[in-house]
């Protein structure tokens, strides 16, 4: 069965976005994209929020036409495009770019997406992540943790009442001074 992959860049401080939604603060070199490229190669598929989507659809479908972006980028640009999306949103009427909208997070049917054949889905968007943590549907945290405190936002990990005891399969730092942590739920085992 496919897992759900929680993947994000957060703060030291625990912030996913700055205020007004900013990511100007992530530290992303060619070292840690061609790390998140390989990883997410792999993958059978992204689930995303709507404000994730968005973001991602309005840069990175032509990105590797502009010659000035560096060569992981140009490769993340064409694994995006085609890799299978999921969108959840209640207002977007439509997607393009391989993109399925889905209005509510429905447990059962998040499962039955688990069950189909493919690759491991990456789940990305901070209010959709609560979402699927209150449901218990997240099964590992790749957490990209930058080397800035920027004072406030989006909490990765809002209240979301739940609770999930968690270990940790790997942690890798890049020259850039990220750290990723990478956690399974407890007791679940699996390749490294």
């Amino acid at each position: 069965m496919r897992k759900i992959i929680l993947t994000m860049s957060m703060s030291l401080d625990g912030y996913s976005e700055g205020p007004g939604r900013d990511i100007s603060w992530h530290r992303i070199d060619d070292e840690l994209h061609r790390h998140v490229n390989a990883y997410l190669a792999t993958l059978g598929g992204f689930l995303d929020g709507r404000v994730t989507h968005e973001l991602m659809a309005g840069f990175w479908p032509t990105a590797d036409a502009d010659p000035s972006i560096s060569e992981p980028m140009k490769e993340f640009a064409a694994i995006w495009r085609e890799m299978p999306k999921t969108v959840y949103s209640r207002t977007l009427e439509r997607a393009d770019w391989n993109t399925t909208v889905v209005r509510e997070v429905v447990p059962d049917e998040v499962r039955a997406l688990k069950g189909r054949p493919g690759g491991d889905l990456s789940l990305g968007g901070a209010g959709l992540a609560a979402s699927f943590m209150a449901h218990g549907l997240i099964d590992e945290f790749h957490i990209y943790v930058h080397p800035v405190l920027i004072g406030g936002g989006t909490p990765l990990f809002p209240a979301a009442g739940a609770f999930a005891g968690l270990d940790l399969a790997e942690s890798r730092s890049f020259g850039n001074g990220v750290v990723l942590l990478h956690y399974r739920r407890a007791g679940e085992s699996g390749p490294e």
